[in-house]
């Protein structure tokens, strides 16, 4: 194993004190993005490009002329674990994730690291690129190359490509009224990684963040091929909430979330909460998209709006299925060995006022 060959030096490094951000927490706010990319300059329709800017999906769809597609995609950010290997694979896994998200299969990855070479050794970034390959051998898929600059601070990930059936593409803006809503990860990454580094995490907690975003969500190829299957996306840095707006918006119809339904990384969230470790993306995250969420009910709004709105980095799919199609995606949850997200957290509705409506557990 790799990992026993480094120096005492090497393991003691701690990669998030390297970094202003972490994880999908650095991403730009919902807000402050759609500044950035308002353009009034019009660009020549391409009618092979199935999925691109009009939309406000997870990878750019073009079509091959041959009933498939490629899907392309990027993701980077700065360290959100201080273990350099841990990193690379959480990183990578974070951005295949978006290939799984589009119903597709990854096929090729090339690397984005940007290192401060007069800060961390070489020997450090190779641990972060060899974390990466392991992830890749768990897709599937080759490391084939990349390119690495000299930066202020650690940043890496991934530019993915993968292939799917035209027909079966799935984007976030497709969703249906009546849909049923499942959720292939649990919420709280953000929550935790924040009280690792105010160290208030408890001992029995320091794994639960690391090992689920490294998790693959190899689930979203085998969806992909069901017709029921009618949007999906993953939950990144936007939180549950912004994710699912944009699904509702795109697709012009509302959400309804059953708070009591949702998974969450650890029963102990509201300790976390109570203790402000809430991360900063939160509050931008909310500033984006808060007057589109409509709380309702007896409950503690402001702690599910800490979690429900918590950046999540290599989060899980977000799928909206055909009401008559629960008990076939239940049965392929079972199979890929997530059987405790086999219950549906939600809905699609009519369009409303709120994009996003919240109640209070209800069997």
């Amino acid at each position: 194993m790799m990992n026993d060959l480094i120096t005492d030096n090497e393991t003691q490094v701690k990669l998030t004190q390297y970094s202003h951000g972490a994880g999908c927490g650095c991403k730009i706010s919902p807000k402050v993005l759609d500044q950035i990319l308002a353009s009034n300059f019009s660009m020549p329709d391409n009618d092979k490009l199935i999925v691109g800017n009009h939309s406000k999906d997870d990878a750019a769809v073009y079509n091959m002329g041959n009933g498939t597609a490629l899907i392309s995609t990027t993701d980077f950010f700065m360290p959100i674990v201080d273990d350099p290997y841990n990193f690379g694979r959480i990183a990578s896994a974070n951005a295949i994730s978006d290939v799984y998200a589009m119903g597709g299969k990854p096929i090729l990855a090339i690397a984005i690291l940007g290192w401060p070479v007069n800060v961390l050794s070489p020997q450090v970034a190779q641990r972060v690129i060899e974390g990466s390959r392991s992830i890749c051998k768990e897709a599937g898929i080759s490391l084939a190359g990349g390119h690495s600059i000299d930066s202020p601070e650690p940043i890496f990930g991934l530019a993915v490509n993968g292939i799917v059936d035209i027909k079966n593409i799935k984007q976030n803006n497709t969703a249906q009224e009546g849909d049923v809503l499942f959720l292939t990860k649990k919420l709280g990454v953000g929550i935790l990684t924040t009280a690792e580094k105010k160290g208030l995490l408890k001992a029995e907690h320091k794994e639960l963040a690391p090992q689920q975003m490294m998790q693959l969500n190899k689930i979203g190829e085998a969806l992909g091929k069901l017709k029921s299957v009618h949007a999906m996306t993953d939950i990144t840095g936007f939180g549950l909430l912004g994710h699912l707006t944009e699904m509702a918006e795109g697709s012009a119809l509302s959400a309804l979330i059953n708070f009591g339904k949702v998974p969450l990384i650890t029963g102990d969230l509201i300790y976390y909460f109570n203790n402000k470790s809430v991360p900063g993306g939160t509050g931008r995250n909310w500033d984006s998209y808060g007057d589109k969420i409509a709380f309702t009910g007896s409950y503690d709004h402001e702690y599910a709006k800490a979690v429900l709105a918590d950046p999540q980095t290599s989060g899980g799919l977000l799928i909206a299925v055909g009401p008559t199609s629960v008990d076939e995606v239940k049965a392929l949850l079972v199979s890929f060995g997530l059987a405790d997200y086999a219950e549906p957290i939600g809905k699609m509705t009519m369009k409303k006022d709120a994009a996003v409506s919240v109640i209070p557990f209800i069997k």
